[in-house]
């Protein structure tokens, strides 16, 4: 069976501009929870990723009508059925786990397949059940393959997660906005995406506060109605290209960000050297070589993202000394250090913190493991001397919209070839 694969031949300087498409991590929750809507709903400024068609495909299974044109999804609930979704898509992707949340709150009960997406290390989904129990949801887990969520009334509680979670906090609340009673989340993440839903669902007439902060309050209502939600831009896409201007750009402006979910980022570009001039919705950045070494600590947000440390760490070469990046949160995450080994690069990895020595890269055969680690491969591949055939793309698509035609228009040598 034919493969697509992605070729680039590096050493070509970058210039131009990159418009940032809507958050993959907002929508892939967002849509889920358009479950909980008994009116139309439209969502703007998606992001056109295979993650995004999936669940749209997966409210189609449920007997919703959809409309997806472009960045715009239209979703009329008002002939819904629960019935159990195919396991073969909420197996392609992680955040099917939504479904879950968005079904028990609307159904009090589903029967769902167990999710997929990135191999990344224990990912469990303790924290979602150990929440819908609290809200009186019964679990049988004797299947190896799908997961029975029942309540005869959901009722609000309050959790106290064991873990920082983003799924969890969002699954949870997605459950809480039509159980009856206040529901309080204690150690909720303070993404800006557990934001962006919060702020979808309280359009709807949910009525959630605290979002953003680690105590999130939701006052159960009896319905939910209808709206219009545009999804916040994609801070890891906006990282993304930032590591790639940083890497290899003249002058790139990356237009559509919010600058405050890029800090994190920004504070570690400039200890490397690089200029960045942020303005209001967009950022400006140049490579202007030595770079300096830097050390790197993946948190919860608002600190360093996990999802940025892969696509960092082709820049790091290009630093005059050692630097180290350390995941504290998914420590086995360093796949893309064997592939990065293949190019030429003077890495190594040992208890979950990588260690980068300065080295020419060169074009080579790569396979991407997951997502972010495809987008790693695409900064090593774009310096590299020589061509680089990225294999497995289809984990990029899952995140990276239009990625290709964007680096083109950049002036970058890429192209796709089936194999």
């Amino acid at each position: 069976m034919a493969e697509e694969v992605i070729k680039i031949k590096g050493g070509q300087r970058l210039n131009g501009k990159v418009q940032i498409s809507g958050a993959k991590n907002s929508a892939v929750a967002i849509i889920p929870a358009t479950i909980l809507a008994e009116q139309q709903v439209t969502i703007d400024g998606l992001p056109e990723i295979l993650d995004v068609e999936t669940l749209v495909s997966l409210l189609g299974d449920l007997n919703i009508k959809t409309s997806l044109k472009g960045d715009t999804l239209e979703v009329n609930p008002k002939e819904i059925e629960n019935v159990q979704l195919p396991n073969n898509k909420v197996e392609s992707l992680r955040a099917s786990y939504y479904m879950m949340g968005a079904m028990l709150g609307r159904f009090k009960k589903c029967v769902i397949g167990l999710p997929g997406g990135c191999p990344l290390g224990p990912r469990p989904i303790d924290q979602h059940i150990k929440g819908f129990k609290a809200l009186g949801a019964k679990i049988d887990e004797s299947s190896t393959s799908s997961m029975k969520i029942e309540a005869e009334e959901l009722k609000g509680a309050n959790i106290y997660l064991d873990v920082v979670s983003v799924g969890a906090t969002i699954n949870i609340m997605l459950a809480a906005v039509r159980a009856q009673g206040q529901t309080v989340i204690e150690n909720a993440a303070k993404e800006p995406e557990v934001v962006d839903v919060a702020n979808f669902l309280n359009s709807l007439g949910a009525k959630v506060s605290g979002a953003g902060t680690s105590s999130l309050k939701i006052t159960g209502v009896p319905e939910l109605g209808g709206s219009r939600h545009s999804v916040i831009p994609d801070r890891i896409e906006a990282g993304t290209y930032m590591c790639i201007a940083a890497a290899c750009g003249d002058n790139i402006e990356l237009n559509n960000i919010i600058a405050k979910h890029i800090d994190p980022l920004t504070v570690k570009l400039r200890e490397l050297g690089i200029d960045v001039d942020i303005d209001e919705d967009s950022v400006r950045i140049s490579s202007s070589e030595p770079y300096q070494s830097v050390h790197i600590k993946t948190l919860v947000y608002p600190g360093f993202a996990t999802d940025l440390q892969q696509p960092i760490t082709p820049l790091l070469f290009l630093a005059e000394g050692p630097s180290f990046v350390k995941d504290t949160i998914y420590p086995k995450r360093f796949k893309h250090v064997d592939e990065l080994r293949k190019m030429g690069a003077d890495i190594s990895v040992d208890q979950g913190t990588a260690t980068i020595k300065p080295s020419k890269l060169k074009g080579a055969e790569v396979y991407a493991s997951d997502l972010r680690a495809g987008a790693c491969l695409i900064v090593a591949a774009l310096l590299a001397e020589g061509v680089t055939t990225i294999h497995n793309v289809r984990h990029i698509y899952r995140g990276y919209s239009g990625i290709v035609e964007k680096l083109r228009e950049l002036g970058a040598d890429v192209w796709t070839e089936e194999v």
